[in-house]
């Protein structure tokens, strides 16, 4: 017998569209098959079989996240197949900073109504970041919450599981002062400080207002401003990897909410503090335009945003050609931004 209720569909969650939103995104989920996937979707558990050879002792890494209000534009826009690659992201960078490898991925997806075609969309953006980091997408869960979101809106979290080697784990006790600090250049706002980017910009309740706001064209930007903010987040898995097999990287940080000042410090040990030339920081046209349009202080600027750089290595001086040479030869552009000394377990910019 056909599944189906009438009953349930009038109360606001339709079981129909479910099915039919899995059906649309099986060709999506099957781009990021990888050896080691044993389950397509659609069981009670996502199944796989990693393959440990060569690992002593494996760990397992895991890293959770969401996309915060970045999924307003994305809403405003009506654009919702890049949205994804942003929430494995936020997930599989994270991962990496310990050296893991992820090996897959799961989403959730919260919305007001089951609209099939753009939970497609919505998987498709997931799947594309899947494809980047490398890891297989085994399973998700698309939850209707009729009464407490407004139909149009939807909100997506992951969840990724990653491995790595325990003697090859990266994070930090090796740090020493003269140590090379790398930066690897962001995409732009990546999925962080959305809310300071919303108020600046004045983007609030009057969804035709923040439609005109976003459709605007900056010379500077040499795009619409929300063009530039839908950005997908840089996937930095497989450029690291890389320079993790290419040099000496004794630490990692993926540069998120918080910006400089809250997350390179994490990535350092006591009595070490990561001393970074301004001079040397990309920043992107994006943040000069945020910090010139809501006149915010160039403190909270770098304590908010990635200002350009979405992940910070430590690499020992001896092997930093070689880590620039790999994340540049991967696709990626990296800096030089300073150095590792000692000091309060602190960012100073210079």
């Amino acid at each position: 017998m056909k599944s189906y209720s009438d009953s349930y569909k009038a109360a606001g969650v339709d079981v129909t569209a479910g099915y039919e939103s899995v059906e649309l995104m099986k060709e999506h989920v099957k781009r990021t098959v990888i050896p080691g996937v044993v389950s397509g979707i659609g069981g009670f558990g996502g199944l796989f079989q990693p393959d440990l050879s060569g690992m002593e002792e494996p760990v397992l890494v895991s890293g959770t996240d969401g996309v915060g209000t970045k999924l307003k534009i994305a809403m405003l826009l009506d654009k919702h197949d890049t949205i994804g690659i942003d929430a494995v992201a936020m997930c599989v960078n994270d991962v990496v900073c310990c050296g893991a490898k992820p090996l897959f991925f799961l989403d959730y997806i919260a919305c007001g109504k089951n609209f099939p075609e753009k939970i497609a969309q919505i998987v498709a953006g997931v799947a594309e970041g899947c494809v980047q980091s490398g890891c297989a997408l085994i399973g998700g869960e698309t939850a209707e919450h009729p009464g407490m979101m407004p139909e149009e809106d939807y909100d997506l979290a992951g969840f990724t599981v990653g491995v790595v080697d325990k003697k090859k784990i990266i994070d930090g006790p090796r740090l020493q002062a003269g140590d090379v600090l790398l930066g690897v250049k962001s995409s732009g706002v990546h999925s962080n400080g959305f809310s300071l980017v919303r108020k600046v910009f004045g983007i609030g309740d009057d969804d035709e207002a923040n439609k005109a706001t976003l459709a605007k064209y900056y010379d500077e930007l040499s795009a619409t401003l929300g063009e530039t903010l839908l950005a997908p987040t840089r996937i930095y898995v497989k450029p690291v990897l890389a320079a993790i097999q290419a040099a000496d990287v004794k630490a990692i940080s993926h540069i998120t909410g918080g910006g400089f000042y809250e997350n390179i410090p994490r990535m350092l040990k006591e009595g070490m503090s990561a001393k970074i030339e301004k001079a040397a920081v990309p920043v992107r046209p994006i943040f000069d335009l945020i910090q010139k349009v809501g006149n915010i202080p160039e403190r909270d600027m770098f304590n908010t945003f990635n200002m350009g750089v979405g992940l910070c290595m430590a690499v020992s001086k001896e092997t930093a050609q070689n880590a620039l040479d790999a994340l540049n030869a991967a696709g990626e552009e990296a800096v030089a931004l300073g150095e590792v000394t000692e000091g309060g377990k602190e960012v100073v910019l210079c």
